[in-house]
């Protein structure tokens, strides 16, 4: 009986043990870069304005070092967050999550190797400890809601949409096709007066910004980013070379192109483009070469919005992309 007790208590740990580090899994696949990143100035948080490219409302910047604005009602002033982001997570996130976390760990590694939670009793112990746990947790978030709940609301700044559209602009030539790309029309403000100059400079960041990341080209990368962009691809290739991937993107071509909006903030310019293109994009194994995800032969289209920067004077910089 002690035999058949103490075998169930290990199948009991070893199963809770895989179930925690499936969360962990999840956790990290969900840390990764994706989606939108980096920085539009004080435009990160609100919305690029849609252009024929990229018709619907593209969602803000998901991931940025730029505060998140916030306006006080009484002034209508913008005014930087103060208090730092929280992890989202509830009852089981955050403070409440180290508890349980620790608990769960010298519990769980104890009843493994035969000590642990002290046997059917202290195992009737841990549990009501835990309930008690959860219960002053969820009162205590409870009390933290309803206080938030009392605080008054404050919005972001939101893209303006009632700048008439000026007159249509050509981004460029997609190679190897015969004549421009459709005629695309510029969408709200461009307060800075983008050029034809201009969008070829993007066209061409697009194609070299792609092929450096998939050449883990960190020098080339550097030299065409912002800090903040090249923290998060450096990231990301940094992600895969653990896991032991490399993602490769080649044969990028511009197939249409416009410009959503462009605006200045003290000495630096920013341009937000919308883009649909076509591109080779496979994850192959680093040992192998083996292809786990995508086809080397048949190119994939993807529409981005890519915000780029620059100083007075300087050239144009990647800072942020934006899934349309």
């Amino acid at each position: 009986m002690m035999t058949f007790l103490a075998n169930s208590r290990r199948w009991l740990a070893l199963m809770v043990l895989s179930i925690a580090v499936t969360f962990v899994a999840v956790d990290f696949a969900e840390a990764r870069r994706g989606g939108s990143f980096g920085s539009r100035g004080s435009r990160t948080w609100s919305a690029p304005a849609p252009t024929q490219t990229a018709p619907r409302t593209t969602a803000p910047v998901e991931r940025s070092m730029t505060p998140r604005p916030q306006t006080d009602p009484s002034t209508g002033a913008v005014r930087p967050q103060t208090t730092t982001a929280q992890r989202p997570g509830g009852l089981f996130g955050g403070f409440g999550g180290g508890i349980l976390g620790g608990l769960l760990a010298g519990g769980l590694l104890g009843m493994m190797f035969g000590s642990g939670f002290g046997g059917a009793a202290g195992l009737l112990g841990f549990i009501v400890q835990l309930a008690l746990i959860a219960l002053v947790a969820s009162l205590v978030m409870r009390f933290l809601r309803s206080r938030s709940a009392q605080q008054p609301a404050y919005a972001g700044p939101s893209a303006r949409s009632d700048v008439q559209a000026p007159p249509v602009r050509d981004i460029g030539r997609a190679p190897g096709r015969s004549g421009s790309v459709p005629p695309v029309r510029a969408v709200p403000a461009d307060e800075i007066g983008i050029g034809q100059a201009d969008l070829d400079a993007f066209e061409r960041l697009l194609a070299e910004v792609q092929d450096a990341y998939g050449r883990e080209d960190y020098a080339a990368l550097r030299t065409r980013t912002t800090p903040e962009i090249m923290g998060f691809l450096s990231e990301e290739l940094g992600q895969n070379a653990s896991r032991g991937l490399k993602n490769e993107v080649s044969d990028v071509r511009l197939l249409q192109g416009d410009l959503s909006e462009s605006w200045r903030e003290g000495a630096t310019d920013f341009a937000t483009v919308a883009m649909r293109y076509e591109s080779r994009d496979v994850t192959r194994e680093r040992a192998t070469g083996r292809v786990v995800e995508g086809d080397p032969d048949s190119p994939t289209e993807a529409t981005e919005l890519w915000t780029f920067a620059r100083q007075r004077g300087g050239d144009w910089r990647l800072s942020a992309i934006q899934e349309a």
